[in-house]
Protein backbone atom coordinates (compact mmCIF):
# COMPACT_ATOMS: atom_id res chain seq x y z
CA UNK A 1 0.00 0.00 0.00
CA UNK A 2 2.25 2.68 0.84
CA UNK A 3 6.09 3.16 0.71
CA UNK A 4 6.88 1.88 4.43
CA UNK A 5 5.94 -1.97 3.58
CA UNK A 6 8.34 -4.67 4.05
CA UNK A 7 9.81 -7.81 5.74
CA UNK A 8 8.40 -8.26 9.03
CA UNK A 9 9.14 -11.13 11.74
CA UNK A 10 8.85 -10.67 15.58
CA UNK A 11 11.51 -10.35 18.36
CA UNK A 12 11.02 -9.67 21.78
CA UNK A 13 12.08 -6.30 23.08
CA UNK A 14 14.19 -8.33 26.12
CA UNK A 15 16.33 -9.64 24.18
CA UNK A 16 17.57 -7.08 21.08
CA UNK A 17 17.16 -3.08 21.79
CA UNK A 18 15.29 -0.05 20.37
CA UNK A 19 17.27 1.63 17.47
CA UNK A 20 15.52 4.96 17.65
CA UNK A 21 14.34 4.46 14.23
CA UNK A 22 10.70 5.92 13.73
CA UNK A 23 8.16 4.68 11.44
CA UNK A 24 6.16 7.56 9.88
CA UNK A 25 3.10 5.62 8.60
CA UNK A 26 -0.46 7.84 8.82
CA UNK A 27 -1.45 11.29 9.62
CA UNK A 28 0.19 13.13 12.30
CA UNK A 29 -1.97 16.75 13.03
CA UNK A 30 0.56 19.74 13.15
CA UNK A 31 -0.74 21.35 15.91
CA UNK A 32 -1.13 25.05 17.16
CA UNK A 33 0.66 26.91 19.76
CA UNK A 34 -2.36 28.28 21.83
CA UNK A 35 -1.58 31.64 23.71
CA UNK A 36 -3.55 33.83 26.02
CA UNK A 37 -5.00 37.08 24.58
CA UNK A 38 -2.17 38.81 25.78
CA UNK A 39 0.53 36.60 23.96
CA UNK A 40 1.75 34.71 26.55
CA UNK A 41 1.66 31.15 25.94
CA UNK A 42 -1.67 29.11 27.35
CA UNK A 43 0.48 25.64 28.12
CA UNK A 44 -3.67 24.16 29.85
CA UNK A 45 -4.94 24.52 26.60
CA UNK A 46 -1.46 23.05 24.89
CA UNK A 47 -2.20 20.01 27.41
CA UNK A 48 -6.02 19.92 26.92
CA UNK A 49 -5.31 19.75 23.13
CA UNK A 50 -2.19 17.27 23.17
CA UNK A 51 -4.24 15.23 25.50
CA UNK A 52 -7.71 15.23 23.18
CA UNK A 53 -5.00 14.19 20.02
CA UNK A 54 -4.08 11.70 22.31
CA UNK A 55 -7.54 9.42 22.35
CA UNK A 56 -7.73 10.19 18.54
CA UNK A 57 -7.09 7.60 16.12
CA UNK A 58 -3.97 9.46 14.41
CA UNK A 59 -0.28 7.92 14.36
CA UNK A 60 0.66 11.31 16.16
CA UNK A 61 1.73 14.67 16.37
CA UNK A 62 4.00 17.22 14.70
CA UNK A 63 4.98 20.00 17.26
CA UNK A 64 6.10 23.35 16.65
CA UNK A 65 6.22 22.99 12.91
CA UNK A 66 4.51 26.20 10.83
CA UNK A 67 0.98 25.67 12.17
CA UNK A 68 2.37 25.76 15.94
CA UNK A 69 3.95 29.55 15.00
CA UNK A 70 7.44 28.08 15.80
CA UNK A 71 9.14 31.20 14.42
CA UNK A 72 6.99 33.23 16.78
CA UNK A 73 8.73 31.81 20.14
CA UNK A 74 12.07 32.23 21.76
CA UNK A 75 14.55 29.51 22.45
CA UNK A 76 12.84 29.13 25.87
CA UNK A 77 9.61 29.13 24.37
CA UNK A 78 10.18 26.72 22.45
CA UNK A 79 11.46 24.18 25.04
CA UNK A 80 8.66 24.91 27.30
CA UNK A 81 6.44 23.97 24.41
CA UNK A 82 8.19 21.03 23.75
CA UNK A 83 8.32 19.73 27.31
CA UNK A 84 4.43 20.02 27.84
CA UNK A 85 3.10 18.66 24.41
CA UNK A 86 5.79 15.69 25.47
CA UNK A 87 4.47 15.43 29.49
CA UNK A 88 1.21 15.19 27.88
CA UNK A 89 0.93 12.94 25.11
CA UNK A 90 0.02 9.39 24.78
CA UNK A 91 3.06 6.92 25.09
CA UNK A 92 2.25 5.08 21.70
CA UNK A 93 1.93 8.32 19.94
CA UNK A 94 5.17 9.55 17.98
CA UNK A 95 6.15 13.24 18.79
CA UNK A 96 7.78 14.89 15.89
CA UNK A 97 9.47 18.33 17.23
CA UNK A 98 10.05 21.24 14.64
CA UNK A 99 13.97 22.35 15.83
CA UNK A 100 14.84 24.28 12.18
CA UNK A 101 16.67 26.91 12.87
CA UNK A 102 18.79 29.32 10.98
CA UNK A 103 22.27 27.80 11.66
CA UNK A 104 23.12 24.23 12.14
CA UNK A 105 24.87 25.33 15.94
CA UNK A 106 21.31 26.43 17.02
CA UNK A 107 19.09 23.35 15.48
CA UNK A 108 21.65 21.27 17.34
CA UNK A 109 21.13 22.84 20.34
CA UNK A 110 16.78 22.52 20.28
CA UNK A 111 17.73 19.39 18.44
CA UNK A 112 19.26 17.89 21.48
CA UNK A 113 16.46 19.47 24.31
CA UNK A 114 14.48 17.26 22.10
CA UNK A 115 16.08 13.92 22.53
CA UNK A 116 16.01 14.13 26.56
CA UNK A 117 12.41 14.94 26.18
CA UNK A 118 12.24 11.48 24.64
CA UNK A 119 10.69 12.56 21.16
CA UNK A 120 10.94 10.31 18.31
CA UNK A 121 11.88 12.43 15.25
CA UNK A 122 13.17 15.92 14.33
CA UNK A 123 11.81 18.27 11.18
CA UNK A 124 13.76 20.54 10.28
CA UNK A 125 12.85 23.09 7.62
CA UNK A 126 15.71 24.20 5.37
CA UNK A 127 17.37 27.22 6.40
CA UNK A 128 16.04 30.09 4.07
CA UNK A 129 16.83 33.75 5.35
CA UNK A 130 20.16 33.76 3.10
CA UNK A 131 18.26 32.28 0.35
CA UNK A 132 20.29 33.54 -2.62
CA UNK A 133 23.54 31.43 -1.00
CA UNK A 134 21.67 28.51 -0.04
CA UNK A 135 22.61 26.26 -3.09
CA UNK A 136 23.05 22.59 -3.11
CA UNK A 137 26.23 22.37 -1.50
CA UNK A 138 25.24 24.17 1.36
CA UNK A 139 21.89 22.71 2.14
CA UNK A 140 23.79 18.99 1.85
CA UNK A 141 26.17 19.81 4.23
CA UNK A 142 23.80 21.76 6.86
CA UNK A 143 21.28 18.68 6.64
CA UNK A 144 24.49 16.18 6.90
CA UNK A 145 25.85 17.55 9.41
CA UNK A 146 22.83 17.76 12.00
CA UNK A 147 22.00 13.95 10.68
CA UNK A 148 25.64 13.36 11.75
CA UNK A 149 25.79 14.66 15.72
CA UNK A 150 21.61 14.48 15.87
CA UNK A 151 20.78 11.73 18.40
CA UNK A 152 16.89 11.67 16.86
CA UNK A 153 16.13 10.69 13.37
CA UNK A 154 15.86 13.54 11.12
CA UNK A 155 12.60 14.43 8.39
CA UNK A 156 13.23 16.81 5.94
CA UNK A 157 10.89 19.71 5.83
CA UNK A 158 10.25 21.71 2.35
CA UNK A 159 7.83 24.37 2.58
CA UNK A 160 8.79 26.84 -0.23
CA UNK A 161 5.25 28.91 0.49
CA UNK A 162 6.91 30.32 3.34
CA UNK A 163 10.77 29.99 3.33
CA UNK A 164 10.52 30.40 -0.50
CA UNK A 165 12.83 27.99 -0.97
CA UNK A 166 12.28 24.34 -1.98
CA UNK A 167 14.54 21.62 -1.81
CA UNK A 168 15.74 20.56 -4.78
CA UNK A 169 15.34 16.86 -5.69
CA UNK A 170 18.31 15.64 -6.10
CA UNK A 171 19.81 17.28 -2.60
CA UNK A 172 16.51 15.21 -1.33
CA UNK A 173 17.89 11.90 -3.03
CA UNK A 174 21.67 12.52 -2.00
CA UNK A 175 20.00 13.28 1.81
CA UNK A 176 18.47 9.50 1.70
CA UNK A 177 21.23 7.75 1.83
CA UNK A 178 22.42 9.25 5.19
CA UNK A 179 21.38 6.40 7.64
CA UNK A 180 19.78 9.54 10.07
CA UNK A 181 17.76 10.69 7.46
CA UNK A 182 14.86 8.90 7.40
CA UNK A 183 11.91 11.10 5.49
CA UNK A 184 10.76 14.36 4.00
CA UNK A 185 7.83 16.15 4.76
CA UNK A 186 6.84 17.83 1.36
CA UNK A 187 4.42 21.15 1.65
CA UNK A 188 4.81 22.23 -2.01
CA UNK A 189 1.20 20.98 -2.58
CA UNK A 190 2.10 19.76 -5.97
CA UNK A 191 1.51 16.00 -6.98
CA UNK A 192 4.03 15.79 -9.90
CA UNK A 193 6.81 16.74 -6.71
CA UNK A 194 5.24 14.71 -4.78
CA UNK A 195 5.59 11.74 -7.45
CA UNK A 196 9.12 12.83 -8.14
CA UNK A 197 10.23 12.83 -5.00
CA UNK A 198 8.98 9.18 -4.33
CA UNK A 199 10.76 8.19 -7.33
CA UNK A 200 13.82 9.96 -6.73
CA UNK A 201 14.34 8.56 -3.04
CA UNK A 202 13.21 4.69 -4.57
CA UNK A 203 16.57 3.41 -4.15
CA UNK A 204 17.56 4.97 -0.74
CA UNK A 205 18.98 2.40 1.58
CA UNK A 206 16.44 0.16 3.60
CA UNK A 207 16.15 0.74 7.27
CA UNK A 208 14.94 -1.14 10.35
CA UNK A 209 11.85 0.10 12.16
CA UNK A 210 10.07 -1.03 14.88
CA UNK A 211 6.55 -1.65 15.02
CA UNK A 212 3.63 -3.57 16.68
CA UNK A 213 1.50 -6.59 16.17
CA UNK A 214 -0.57 -4.33 15.02
CA UNK A 215 1.70 -2.29 12.21
CA UNK A 216 1.70 0.48 14.35
CA UNK A 217 5.19 2.72 15.82
CA UNK A 218 7.17 2.03 18.49
CA UNK A 219 8.31 5.39 19.92
CA UNK A 220 10.72 5.62 22.32
CA UNK A 221 8.28 6.46 25.38
CA UNK A 222 6.60 3.18 24.85
CA UNK A 223 9.55 1.35 25.27
CA UNK A 224 10.26 3.04 28.55
CA UNK A 225 6.73 1.79 29.26
CA UNK A 226 7.35 -1.20 28.71
CA UNK A 227 10.53 -2.26 30.74
CA UNK A 228 10.67 0.14 33.67
CA UNK A 229 8.59 -1.17 36.87
CA UNK A 230 5.71 -0.29 37.16
CA UNK A 231 4.54 2.72 39.85
CA UNK A 232 3.74 0.44 42.80
CA UNK A 233 6.28 -2.22 42.17
CA UNK A 234 8.30 -2.60 45.35
CA UNK A 235 11.78 -4.88 44.89
CA UNK A 236 12.17 -7.86 46.87
CA UNK A 237 16.06 -6.18 47.76
CA UNK A 238 14.15 -2.98 49.12
CA UNK A 239 11.80 -5.37 51.49
CA UNK A 240 14.67 -7.87 52.70
CA UNK A 241 12.85 -10.66 50.10
CA UNK A 242 9.54 -10.07 51.18
CA UNK A 243 7.76 -9.43 47.48
CA UNK A 244 4.44 -7.91 48.40
CA UNK A 245 3.70 -6.90 44.36
CA UNK A 246 3.66 -8.15 40.96
CA UNK A 247 7.19 -8.11 38.85
CA UNK A 248 6.68 -6.23 36.37
CA UNK A 249 5.55 -7.74 32.93
CA UNK A 250 7.05 -9.12 30.16
CA UNK A 251 8.20 -6.99 27.53
CA UNK A 252 5.65 -7.45 24.19
CA UNK A 253 7.19 -9.01 20.98
CA UNK A 254 7.24 -6.94 18.40
CA UNK A 255 7.76 -6.57 14.59
CA UNK A 256 10.53 -5.98 12.58
CA UNK A 257 9.64 -3.69 9.44
CA UNK A 258 12.22 -3.07 6.75
CA UNK A 259 11.60 0.19 5.05
CA UNK A 260 12.50 2.54 2.73
CA UNK A 261 13.24 6.39 2.85
CA UNK A 262 9.69 7.39 4.03
CA UNK A 263 7.63 10.81 1.91
CA UNK A 264 5.37 12.35 3.57
CA UNK A 265 2.71 15.30 2.25
CA UNK A 266 1.68 18.14 3.56
CA UNK A 267 -1.21 18.48 1.75
CA UNK A 268 -4.62 17.56 3.00
CA UNK A 269 -6.04 18.92 -0.40
CA UNK A 270 -4.13 16.51 -2.01
CA UNK A 271 -3.76 13.87 0.79
CA UNK A 272 -5.45 10.51 -0.99
CA UNK A 273 -3.72 11.36 -4.47
CA UNK A 274 -0.45 11.33 -2.73
CA UNK A 275 -1.31 7.84 -0.46
CA UNK A 276 -1.94 6.39 -3.85
CA UNK A 277 1.42 7.68 -5.22
CA UNK A 278 3.20 5.69 -2.17
CA UNK A 279 3.89 8.13 0.31
CA UNK A 280 3.66 6.86 3.80
CA UNK A 281 1.32 9.61 5.42
CA UNK A 282 0.91 12.90 6.17
CA UNK A 283 2.06 15.85 8.34
CA UNK A 284 -1.37 18.31 8.23
CA UNK A 285 -2.06 21.69 9.36
CA UNK A 286 -5.75 20.70 8.27
CA UNK A 287 -5.85 17.84 11.11
CA UNK A 288 -5.15 20.36 13.99
CA UNK A 289 -9.37 21.08 13.58
CA UNK A 290 -10.08 18.18 11.88
CA UNK A 291 -8.20 14.86 12.63
CA UNK A 292 -10.97 12.60 12.58
CA UNK A 293 -11.58 13.63 8.48
CA UNK A 294 -7.74 13.26 7.57
CA UNK A 295 -7.71 9.69 9.55
CA UNK A 296 -10.75 8.68 8.11
CA UNK A 297 -9.06 9.19 4.29
CA UNK A 298 -6.10 7.35 5.63
CA UNK A 299 -7.76 4.49 6.97
CA UNK A 300 -10.42 4.26 3.84
CA UNK A 301 -7.01 3.83 1.72
CA UNK A 302 -5.35 1.52 4.25
CA UNK A 303 -8.58 -0.86 4.07
CA UNK A 304 -8.20 -0.58 0.12
CA UNK A 305 -11.71 1.10 -0.54
CA UNK A 306 -11.09 4.06 -3.11
CA UNK A 307 -14.89 4.75 -3.03
CA UNK A 308 -15.24 5.62 0.54
CA UNK A 309 -11.43 7.31 0.84
CA UNK A 310 -12.73 8.94 -2.20
CA UNK A 311 -15.42 10.34 -0.47
CA UNK A 312 -13.94 11.11 2.51
CA UNK A 313 -11.11 13.09 0.59
CA UNK A 314 -13.71 15.32 -1.75
CA UNK A 315 -15.53 16.25 1.69
CA UNK A 316 -12.63 17.96 2.98
CA UNK A 317 -10.96 19.49 0.09
CA UNK A 318 -12.77 22.80 0.30
CA UNK A 319 -12.56 23.32 4.24
CA UNK A 320 -9.10 22.71 3.90
CA UNK A 321 -8.59 25.32 1.01
CA UNK A 322 -10.54 27.75 3.38
CA UNK A 323 -9.65 27.41 6.67
CA UNK A 324 -5.96 27.02 5.72
CA UNK A 325 -5.26 28.24 2.05
CA UNK A 326 -7.45 31.39 2.40
CA UNK A 327 -6.73 32.05 6.07
CA UNK A 328 -3.28 30.04 7.10
CA UNK A 329 -2.58 29.89 11.04
CA UNK A 330 -5.79 32.67 11.55
CA UNK A 331 -8.04 30.49 10.49
CA UNK A 332 -6.72 27.08 11.61
CA UNK A 333 -7.04 28.62 15.24
CA UNK A 334 -10.80 29.83 14.79
CA UNK A 335 -11.54 25.82 13.34
CA UNK A 336 -9.81 24.81 16.20
CA UNK A 337 -11.98 26.48 18.23
CA UNK A 338 -15.31 24.80 16.69
CA UNK A 339 -14.16 21.31 16.98
CA UNK A 340 -13.31 21.56 20.37
CA UNK A 341 -9.56 21.61 20.15
CA UNK A 342 -8.57 25.59 22.09
CA UNK A 343 -7.68 27.75 19.45
CA UNK A 344 -7.35 31.34 20.24
CA UNK A 345 -5.47 34.05 18.88
CA UNK A 346 -2.55 34.14 16.94
CA UNK A 347 0.50 36.17 17.73
CA UNK A 348 0.84 39.50 16.18
CA UNK A 349 1.57 40.66 13.65
CA UNK A 350 -0.95 37.87 12.60
CA UNK A 351 -4.28 38.45 13.45
CA UNK A 352 -7.27 36.98 14.36
CA UNK A 353 -10.05 36.97 12.26
CA UNK A 354 -13.11 39.27 11.37
CA UNK A 355 -16.33 38.38 11.88
CA UNK A 356 -17.55 37.77 8.08
CA UNK A 357 -14.29 35.42 7.80
CA UNK A 358 -15.28 33.39 10.63
CA UNK A 359 -19.04 32.69 9.36
CA UNK A 360 -17.42 31.81 6.22
CA UNK A 361 -14.86 29.20 8.10
CA UNK A 362 -17.97 28.06 9.78
CA UNK A 363 -20.11 27.40 7.11
CA UNK A 364 -17.06 25.20 5.51
CA UNK A 365 -16.59 23.20 8.44
CA UNK A 366 -19.86 21.96 8.95
CA UNK A 367 -19.46 19.11 7.88
CA UNK A 368 -16.45 18.15 8.95
CA UNK A 369 -16.96 18.86 12.83
CA UNK A 370 -15.58 16.38 15.51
Amino acid sequence: MGLAQGRLHFFDLAEEPYNGAMLLDGIFPAITTPFYPDGRIYFRKLEHNVERYSRTPVAGMAVLGSTGEAVMLSDDESRQVLRTARETAAAEKVLIAGVGRESLAETLRLAEFAAEQQYDALLVRTPHYYGPSMGALQLLTYYRALADRAALPVILYSIPKFTHLELPLEVVAELAQHPNIIGIKDSSGSMERMEALVAATRSAPKREFLATPIFQAVTGRMMLAETEPPANFVSAESLGGVVVAAPPPRVKAMRKREVGFQVLTGSAQNLLPALEARVCGAILAFAAPAPQACQEVYTAWKENDPKVAAEKQQRMVEPARIVAGNYGISGLKYACDLNGYYGGNPRIPLLPLTAEQKSEIAAAMADVRN
